[in-house]
């Protein structure tokens, strides 16, 4: 089954204009990195794509300017991951009125994929398949938009889907065969990953810059040590402070693996497909698959 868009019927909000006129009609905003992604593939020259979150800072704890307010507001489409963002959810009450709404916590939201999209864990973009179903979502969003442009929008969604389509084949080869299964990560966000076999053991909670206690610590070394656990992930936009200190104290190696929520410096010249494959090399290394 396809993804519905939630069409929502919301206040306009005046304002000064926000969204260049660069001879492209039809407006998107996206609120973070993996949601941009979708929405430019999608889009492709059709459609313009702002993201509201910039690149090396952390979604969960984004605020939004005054412009980036303005971009939700006058958008077209507007692709969000409610819960993920307060502040881009509370722009999103004062869209445009005619706006399409594309919220992957919306009950609307429905996908073609098992298991779908978890109310306790937003990191719905982790999984390949459901983001090609995210993608679905976009082009509807953009065909109701847009209908002159529907086979363009519709053909992209396609490919998208061809190409995440071969990642997920990509990551359920790779991950058959391995060592172990058990993965410690710094923090909760790596869940949809145990459709391929994986289990996950988070220093902290579906929150970057939750704390663990020292239970939870002596908890991990108990689990390193029993499984024979050679590597403990970090990853980007937050401090490896916690993962050194964990992987030194039991003399074990560090990795990044990158929850992508959003690019950096160091993967500016990255895409979500290369950050995907890059997180399973290193799963593939880690667990001796």
């Amino acid at each position: 089954m396809r993804l519905a868009a939630a069409l929502l019927l919301l206040p306009a909000l005046t304002g000064c204009g926000a969204l260049a006129d660069t001879g492209t009609g039809v407006q998107v905003a996206a609120g973070f990195y993996p949601l941009q992604y979708v929405a430019e593939r999608v889009a492709g020259n059709d459609a313009q794509v702002e993201v509201l979150t910039q690149p090396g800072a952390e979604p969960h704890d984004a605020t939004l300017s005054v412009r980036e307010t303005a971009l939700v507001a006058e958008a077209d489409v507007v692709v969000v991951a409610g819960g993920v963002q307060p502040s881009v959810d509370d722009a999103v009450a004062n869209a445009a009125e005619d706006a399409t709404i594309v919220d992957t916590s919306s009950p609307d939201f429905e996908t073609s994929n098992q298991p779908a999209i978890r109310p306790d864990d937003p990191h719905f973009w982790l999984d390949p398949l459901l983001m090609a179903d995210l993608g679905d979502a976009v082009a509807d969003a953009l065909v109701n938009t847009d209908p002159d442009h529907a086979d363009t929008y519709r053909g992209n969604a396609a490919d998208l889907r061809t190409d995440l389509q071969q990642l997920d084949r990509a990551y359920e080869q790779g991950l058959a065969d391995c060592e172990r299964s058990t993965v410690v990560v710094s923090h909760d966000a790596f869940g949809y990953l145990d459709r391929y076999g994986l289990e996950f053991a988070p220093i902290a909670g579906l929150s970057p810059g939750a704390e663990p206690t020292p239970a939870d610590l002596s908890r991990l070394q108990d689990l390193i040590r029993a499984e024979g656990i050679t590597t403990v992930f970090s990853e980007r936009l937050v401090s490896p402070r916690l993962t050194e200190t964990l992987a030194d104290d039991l003399g074990i190696r560090t990795a990044v693996l990158d929850p992508i929520e959003g690019l950096t410096d160091e993967t500016a010249n990255e895409d979500y497909l290369s950050l995907m494959r890059a997180n399973l090399a290193a799963l593939e290394k880690a667990n001796g698959c």
